[in-house]
């Protein structure tokens, strides 16, 4: 099987520079990233890829079993790295679930990974009180999932808005619902009740790498309590709260995650690997 095939990787610049891997989110695709990857040509291996079910993809290639479980989305990590002969010094940027998959993919390969980036983590969508919410009591889940299964275009329509938030309420809303719409239903509902009903929690203490953690001010999918939580939980993890709304700062908002992207680096300016900034 050719993984850069089935999972549609496109690469740019100089492969003996340091890499940056990005991991979509839940009913995205590597074009989400558009905004991020010209400030990073002149300093970077950039490698961008679509999850198998996702964007331009092999469709056939979808296990369900494997892709009922973060494990799975994990491996497609770890599948993708492997192909381009990637041993070390590779530096996750994740969105939403591929925080959660890009962590397991760390614990499982920690020598892979310099460090993480993660926009939007969260370990898990539901309340769990008193010592964790997560922002959703499991009937707003599953009917967020019966309207999938009911009308797709009107759920894609409904949720893209919630995602985007007020920054991004126009054009990164309809990228986004553009994005849900070209995925196939079936493959979709397998991975939003993957992303929302998955429970990574007990995995963060197991982290060895160091992660830079961007928190959305206002975001509808992730309160702020989630992002104190995942920094509490990550040894040796720094939190940055960005001043935007919504849950795609990267597309929204994507001069504050460069520049936090930049500084967590140390490119330009000085780096700071530990604590809140």
């Amino acid at each position: 099987m050719n993984i850069l095939e089935r999972n549609n990787v496109h690469l740019q610049g100089n492969s003996a520079d340091p890499v940056l891997l990005y991991a979509h989110g839940f009913g995205c695709n590597q074009t989400m990233w558009s905004r991020i990857t010209p400030a990073f040509a002149s300093t970077h291996y950039q490698v961008l890829f679509d999850y198998v079910g996702s964007g331009q993809s092999d469709l056939g290639s979808f296990d369900v079993a494997r892709y009922s479980s973060l494990q799975g989305y994990a491996q497609d990590l770890l599948d993708v790295c492997d192909a381009l002969g990637l041993q070390s010094g590779v530096t996750l940027v994740g969105h939403s679930v591929s925080c959660s998959a890009g962590l397991l993919a760390s614990i499982a390969r920690p020598q892979l990974f310099e460090q993480l980036v993660l926009i939007g983590p969260t370990p898990c969508f539901l309340n769990h009180p008193p010592d964790y919410m997560g922002g959703f009591e499991r009937e707003d889940l599953d009917d967020l999932l019966d309207l999938m299964d009911q009308n797709y275009i009107g759920w894609a329509h409904h949720l893209a808005p919630l995602v985007a938030g007020e920054d991004g309420a126009d054009q990164v809303a309809g990228e986004l619902s553009d994005s849900f719409c070209s995925t196939d239903p079936l493959v979709a509902r397998i991975f939003a009740k993957t992303t929302f009903f998955s429970d990574s929690r007990a995995d963060l203490p197991k982290v060895t790498r160091p992660c830079l953690i961007l928190q959305h001010r206002q975001d509808a999918l992730a309160p702020l309590c989630v992002g104190d939580y995942v920094h509490a939980h990550l040894k040796g993890s720094t939190l940055e709260i960005l001043d935007t709304h919504g849950h795609c700062a990267h597309m929204s908002a994507p001069e504050l995650v460069i520049d936090a992207m930049r500084a967590y680096l140390g490119i330009g300016i000085g780096a700071n690997h530990d604590g809140v900034r």
